[in-house]
């Protein structure tokens, strides 16, 4: 069965177009507590799913039409408010609930929303869970008598919860004292967790994006735009930026310099110091974007390395697969399976922390410093809906003729959004001049063909 709704990440697109309208957003509520409600395993007692959401406008709305639909069908539901992605991962499982709901669109602008879930065990759901909710959202909706309605209620501390979570992850016998370090939260759902958890663990802090009105979250601050990270940090004379991206699951770092470094790099700073803890289970995942240098460096490390396809969901199922701890996306997903059961910006910022501490005051520059990225460019190229770019003869030779001038030293990677409809424009190779050429080469055969 094809999935009508399901992307790689939950259910998404623009507020007030089909999907996320609140008629079907109710329906869908509905259609979940349907399904959790016939496959639960709860000895008698009512099923209770956990809402959180980040801090964008419609959230309000989106909350309250899926609120009406989960009590429609029975189930109990706890409000967190605004919260990270992954801390409604871990007051799912620390509230032994069902599932978590989180309402978000990540990284994009606010004029974008989004459902996603979590199991009981603070995971995606599963593909054949997913699948049920489809097929449950076919059926018409009926609401459950009163005396079988679910009933709703607002955790009060969930935002304590998640900080004293988060700084659990971090050893008991190292802190962050003397470290002055800049906290861009992009106005999303970190706004009033982030600093307090650095701070709390003994940095001076400075925190920027952290004054969301509902409309500005990712807007100029954040993950995907890091340039007043940058400034602060140099203004400040930081030792290290941290920017999390508006549901708080996406990591980049600055060094004192304002220098950035990607999820490719934070990864290779963990990923090292583990190995020379004698603390690196297994392998580590990458994706189908992870930079070569990166795989060859932990070929050097002797590190088993294996790529998934792009999507934190993906990562995720090879670790579970490989019995591996460790993996990311060089967008900044970093998983760490034995600190929290799904990628979380915070968390994977205080594993980068342990390894600088550890080594001595270490700078990032420094922890960094034997991983030579290959110039990348990545181009997206807008694709009218029905086009298939990828199978059309003109795009296969013109990769064909890029793979040839890169002569083994390089990739090229065309994909498809998961979320959006682009088609995802890669080029990786030794040479920049040549990569840039070539990346735009294929963009603009691409382009062309793509509005058809």
């Amino acid at each position: 069965m094809s999935r009508k709704y399901f992307g790689t990440d939950g259910v998404r697109g623009r507020v007030g177009e089909h999907p996320i309208t609140p008629q079907f957003v109710m329906h869908l509520g509905y259609a979940t507590g349907k399904v959790l409600a016939a496959n639960g395993q709860t000895r008698g007692e009512r099923i209770g799913v956990l809402i959180g959401k980040d801090t964008r406008i419609s959230g309000y709305m989106l909350e309250s039409a899926l609120e009406a639909g989960l009590i429609a069908a029975g189930i109990d539901v706890y409000l967190a408010g605004p919260v990270p992605t992954p801390a409604v991962a871990y007051l799912t499982r620390a509230l032994r609930l069902q599932a978590g709901i989180v309402i978000s669109a990540s990284h994009n602008p606010f004029e974008d929303n989004g459902i996603k879930f979590f199991s009981a065990h603070g995971t995606k759901l599963p593909d054949e869970t997913e699948r049920a909710i489809e097929a449950a959202l076919d059926e018409p909706m009926q609401t459950n008598s009163s005396e079988w309605l679910g009933k709703a209620k607002r955790i009060d501390d969930a935002v304590g919860r998640y900080i004293e979570f988060c700084k659990s992850t971090f050893p008991s016998e190292l802190d962050l004292r003397g470290m002055k370090i800049v906290v861009d939260s992009a106005h999303g759902a970190t706004y009033h967790i982030a600093r307090h958890v650095f701070h709390e663990l003994g940095a001076d802090v400075i925190a920027i994006g952290v004054q969301p009105d509902g409309k500005n979250i990712n807007h100029g601050y954040g993950a995907t735009a890091p340039d007043n990270l940058r400034k602060a940090v140099v203004e400040h004379k930081a030792d290290i930026g941290i920017a999390l991206d508006g549901d708080g699951d996406r990591l980049i770092m600055a060094d004192g310099s304002g220098r950035l470094y990607d999820g490719d790099q934070l990864l290779y700073v963990i990923a090292r110091h583990r190995q020379a803890q004698g603390k690196m289970h297994g392998g580590v995942v990458g994706t189908l974007m992870t930079n070569l240098a990166f795989e060859h460096a932990m070929q050097k490390l002797g590190i088993p390395f294996m790529r998934a396809k792009v999507g934190d969901r993906y990562v995720m199922e090879l670790l579970q697969q490989q019995g591996w701890q460790l993996g990311g996306e060089n967008s900044g997903h970093i998983i760490c399976l034995d600190k929290h059961s799904t990628g979380d910006g915070i968390v994977s910022a205080l594993q980068v922390l342990h390894a600088l501490r550890a080594n001595g005051q270490q700078t990032l520059a420094e922890a960094a410093d034997d991983l030579h990225m290959y110039p990348q460019v990545l181009i997206n190229v807008r694709v009218n809906k029905g086009i298939d770019c990828l199978g059309h003869d003109q795009v296969k030779a013109v990769v064909a003729d890029v793979e040839l001038r890169l002569n083994g030293k390089g990739r090229v990677l065309l994909r498809p959004s998961g979320t959006e409809p682009l088609l995802r424009v890669m080029v990786e190779g030794e040479d920049m001049q040549l990569v840039e050429q070539s990346a735009q080469h294929i963009a603009e055969v691409v382009r062309k063909l793509a509005t058809g």
